[in-house]
């Protein structure tokens, strides 16, 4: 039998459609920037843009700016945003570009790293299995401890360090937060960190005040978790995260794998420095995973906020049951739930993250089920936050955030050193603080982070006349003076750092970074 020839329309149709699908492969993928609920919260988004505080400073007509115009502000590449409104994400949204100096946008799920909201994260998977294997919250962690202990000492022989205190930060434990490695250098274990052995750079975790009577962050208080959570588990800590938190909530772009990926790498924002240069590297690793090693979205924070939100209310149980969602947004100690940042006379709940060359943060309303998240591959990201963050709150009438500030103490100095320099800055701050009606926002703080930005983008001589000032404010600050030390080491004046490092420990003997800087500058 004859072979049947296609007629020559079908012939020129087949050819036709083969040509479409060459060009359809060919074509790129449009970045996806841009994600609504519903079409009408595209009108919301601009006016969330539109409605940024304007800049206010002394002696000047207010002068508002545009989202992209603060960003080049304050050199910050890229920007991600999630809104959620009554229950449900509403709308997301990205700006500027995935590395400093390119070209290629942020998307929705360019990936960042979260930081210290990782805290809470941890805290909902230690809270899921605390309630599946009936762990006590307020027993002596060593008993769940095997592969390393907390050293006990003479402040834990009463009071104990537990799960409870160590996710409510007031265990007693030491280090604040972690430095991360640079790509190349060797990464240490977690029990190395824990103990501060080499390659560890950080201190040892231990016990320095009694535990539950003081609250203090602490970083390695988080670490000793995962170490707690590995034990008990006996599963990599990443997959523990993903079996308990990601996979319940359907979440496909978020890990805890440190370093990060090969396959993922490509989707991830590239950290950048105070001043716009991209960390060396692109990234830190960041072992510490507990407390620092979340990469994610904000679209996915937005979803743990309104799962914890949910449950809350008693409406899911998916990871922890309601119960345990109270006391997770209980306070615990002055500052936190269990995880979760709760302030006294405050209604939200949220965290904040800060790692090399990125910022974050996450706030929510446990009633309303309503909050925002914002991350960016910047170390000045966090420059922007009160305002999205009031904007925000203002547009869809979020009750319970109106606290924000975003022409704080902070924010004047940091726009005056920006845009007028830093003798206009010291002497607005002068004028505030010794005036007839001294400011009660300011502290020794502000200048101090203000010195250590100028520090960062390599501007020597301002950061020290920061430091000084700093000094001269507030004579009796003992970390006034160690950072005025510093910048002393910095530019080389070796008796002059001698001189403030010893006024440091002298104001506080308990300063152990004055002691291994003045060993360090040979001058014990």
């Amino acid at each position: 039998m004859p072979r049947m020839r296609p007629s020559r329309f079908v012939a020129t149709a087949l050819a036709g459609l083969a040509a479409l699908v060459l060009l359809t492969a060919a074509a790129p993928r449009r970045p996806v920037t841009e994600w609504l609920a519903r079409p009408s919260e595209a009108a919301r988004i601009t006016r969330v843009e539109a409605g940024l505080a304007p800049i206010a400073l002394p002696g000047e007509a207010p002068r508002r700016l545009s989202l992209q115009q603060w960003m080049e502000l304050y050199a910050v590449p890229g920007l991600s945003i999630a809104v959620f409104d009554k229950g449900a994400l509403v709308w997301a949204k990205t700006y500027g570009v995935k590395q400093a100096g390119g070209i290629e946008p942020v998307t929705v799920d360019t990936l960042f790293q979260a930081a210290s909201i990782s805290k809470p994260v941890t805290a909902l998977a230690a809270m899921r299995h605390a309630e599946k294997r009936k762990w006590s919250l307020d027993a002596d962690i060593n008993d769940a401890l095997v592969s390393w202990k907390v050293p006990e000492n003479d402040f834990t022989k009463e009071q104990k360090v537990t799960l409870r205190r160590l996710l409510a930060h007031n265990a007693g434990t030491t280090v604040h937060g972690f430095a991360g490695y640079a790509p190349g250098a060797a990464v240490p274990t977690t029990q190395q960190i824990l103990d501060g052995a080499a390659p560890a750079n950080s201190g040892a975790v231990r016990v320095d005040t009694v535990p539950g009577t003081r609250t203090r962050y602490s970083g390695g208080g988080t670490v000793v978790v995962q170490q707690m959570l590995v034990d008990q588990l006996q599963q990599p800590f990443p997959r523990i995260m993903k079996e308990a938190v990601f996979a319940p909530l359907g979440l496909k772009n978020s890990t805890f794998e440190q370093p990060l990926p090969k396959a993922l790498e490509a989707r991830a924002a590239i950290g950048t420095r105070s001043g716009g240069t991209s960390v060396e590297g692109r990234w830190h690793t960041y072992p510490e995973m507990a407390p620092a090693g979340l990469w994610t979205t904000p679209s996915d924070l937005a979803h743990i906020a309104l799962e914890v939100s949910k449950t809350w209310n008693g409406k899911s149980r998916r990871i922890v049951s309601p119960s345990m969602a109270k006391q997770m947004l209980t306070r615990q100690s002055s500052d936190f739930g269990i995880g979760f940042m709760r302030r006294e006379g405050k209604e939200w709940f949220g965290h904040s993250g800060a790692n090399e060359g990125y910022r974050a943060f996450l706030m929510a309303l446990a009633e309303s089920g309503s909050g925002i998240a914002v991350m960016t591959n910047s170390d000045d990201g966090s420059r922007l936050f009160e305002r999205l963050l009031a904007s925000a709150a203002a547009e869809y009438g979020w009750k319970g955030m109106e606290e924000t500030q975003p022409d704080s103490p902070f924010m004047t100095v940091d726009l005056l050193v920006r845009l007028q320099g830093v003798d206009a800055a010291i002497a607005w701050f002068k004028d505030r603080k010794q005036g007839r009606a001294a400011d009660a926002g300011l502290s020794p703080g502000i200048l101090n982070d203000i010195g250590y930005g100028l520090l960062r983008q390599q501007k020597l001589a301002d950061a020290v006349k920061v430091f000084e000032a700093n000094v001269e404010f507030y004579p009796d600050d003992a970390n006034a003076h160690d950072s005025l030390g510093e910048a002393y080491a910095e530019a080389g004046r070796k008796n002059d750092a001698v001189m403030r490092y010893k006024k440091s420990l002298e104001l506080n003997p308990q300063n152990d970074n004055a002691v291994k800087m003045l060993e360090k500058l040979g001058s014990r």
